[in-house]
């Protein structure tokens, strides 16, 4: 009878042992699991895919303030005016071809320099920042939502003096990202504090 008792208490031990083990597994795997590295719902996937589109437009950004530094605005102009000829001689008052060449012909001394700035220093925070989010960092989720909500207000601002299709887009997919990201950011501060509990029990 004694044995018994002693073969059912170290069965008990055994189990509550796994239990906890199995619990404090489970906690941890899903505060490790990253959802912008590993998705595993749709919100994950769609935000995965809107960091990959963010990330290269940060990336386009570098390149383009990049070659704003180092080709001579006459040559700007050159590739514009390629670039529209066909367009332009099918219609002259094609929309898109001639705001390509007035940008162009824009681009000028201090005008050249300050959009080169602006190109770089947008594409570099932006890269930074998602680089950070796919490393999991929780203060790039921060950074990310400011970032983006700064771009959002000076694209309205820019909107409310001269209405723009594609920046319309732009906005818009601006505030699904915001939206996105601040709802990981709280998925991962939950999980983080399900784990600090565990550990602390």
């Amino acid at each position: 009878m004694s044995n018994r008792c002693d073969y059912s208490i170290k069965q008990i031990r055994r189990l509550g042992c796994l239990f906890c083990y199995t619990r404090r597994m489970s906690v941890t795997s899903r505060v490790d699991y990253n959802p912008a590295e590993h998705p595993r719902t749709v919100t994950d996937k769609a935000f995965r895919i809107s960091l990959y589109l963010k990330g290269l437009d940060g990336l386009l950004e570098v390149i383009g303030g990049v070659l704003l530094l180092i080709v001579n605005p006459d040559e700007i102009n050159r590739w514009a005016a390629r670039l529209t000829q066909g367009e332009l001689s099918q219609d002259p008052h094609d929309f898109i071809a001639n705001h390509v060449l007035k940008s162009a012909h824009d681009l000028t001394g201090a005008s050249l320099v300050f959009g080169a700035a602006y190109l770089l220093s947008h594409g570099v925070v932006k890269l930074v920042l998602i680089i950070e989010v796919l490393r999991n960092h929780l203060w790039a989720y921060i950074g990310l939502i400011g970032v983006t909500s700064l771009f959002v207000i000076y694209q309205v601002y820019r909107l409310i003096d001269k209405l723009s299709f594609g920046l319309v887009v732009l906005t818009i997919f601006d505030l699904i990202i915001i939206y996105l990201t601040q709802k990981e950011y709280r998925n991962r501060k939950m999980h983080a504090a399900s784990l600090a509990e565990t550990k602390a029990s």
